[in-house]
């Protein structure tokens, strides 16, 4: 039997099975497969589910919108920009309703776990601004420390007396994930206030200096907790979920290759 052609490249039919080779010997195959089986249990679950149904209004507005949001609103302009992206009408309409139905399968999909998966993932998500200063000894950090007390100033101490990379910046960390920090200084950090300073803390598996183990007094600068009334944070978390769920539907599928 005569093999299907897949491609053709310079007038040269590549066949299916050929293709196939090619993705083969790129390391490629597995994600193509991948990639078609994402798709594949996307599109129907988007078929046989009632609950995303999309009314060609918001279609046909969204389409408005985009036309007017890239100064298409003239037909011709705006064929010429279909034919230039290799697409008609018919299949860009088709496209942006598939694009609505499939936020709306994300929604559905996620939302019942979203608040859980918030909860578990919340000690990441939560960031603090901190400063430090590193030192190579106790005595050192602790003298440090009564200096801060009785009115020096912190970013000067660092300047002069951090080891770390960041006394450059007066000891500015930055934003640091609250799921990063050692349980040490991240239980000192929580009953912290901004602006107080705390250790000195054992930087247990930290860098050594000269065979000595760093100690470290952290300011906090500013917390910033994560909440699910960010949009962003909101959209990225089901995302998240969205993606183990598609995982947990192509584990569960029978796959076969099947070249001729």
């Amino acid at each position: 039997m005569e093999s299907l052609s897949f491609l053709t490249v310079d007038d040269q039919p590549i066949s299916i099975e050929e293709a196939v080779k090619y993705l083969q010997a790129s390391g490629k195959l597995g994600q193509f497969i991948g990639d078609i089986l994402r798709q594949y249990v996307i599109e129907q679950e988007i078929r046989n589910r009632n609950d995303i149904e999309i009314g060609t209004a918001i279609t046909e507005q969204a389409i408005i919108d985009f036309r007017l949001n890239n100064q298409l609103t003239d037909p011709q302009s705006f064929q010429e920009w279909l034919k230039r992206n290799n697409t008609d009408y018919t299949a860009f309409h088709t496209s942006v309703t598939f694009g609505y139905k499939l936020e709306k399968l994300k929604a559905v999909v996620t939302e019942p776990k979203l608040p859980e998966y918030f909860i578990e993932r919340k000690i990441f998500l939560d960031r603090v601004v901190l400063s430090r200063i590193v030192v190579d000894n106790r005595e050192l950090a602790d003298e440090l420390q009564i200096q801060i007390e009785e009115g020096g100033s912190f970013e000067q101490l660092a300047k002069e007396y951090s080891l770390a990379d960041d006394r450059v910046v007066n000891g500015m960390m930055g934003l640091i994930s609250r799921g990063s920090l050692p349980d040490a200084l991240r239980a000192a950090i929580d009953i912290a206030s901004p602006g107080q300073v705390v250790g000195p803390i054992e930087m247990a598996g930290g860098t050594s200096f000269q065979g000595e183990v760093p100690y470290g007094l952290f300011r906090v600068e500013q917390f910033l907790p994560a909440s699910l009334e960010d949009t962003q944070l909101k959209q990225a978390l089901q995302n998240e979920l969205f993606e183990k769920w598609l995982a947990e539907k192509i584990q569960k599928l029978t796959v076969k290759l099947q070249v001729s």
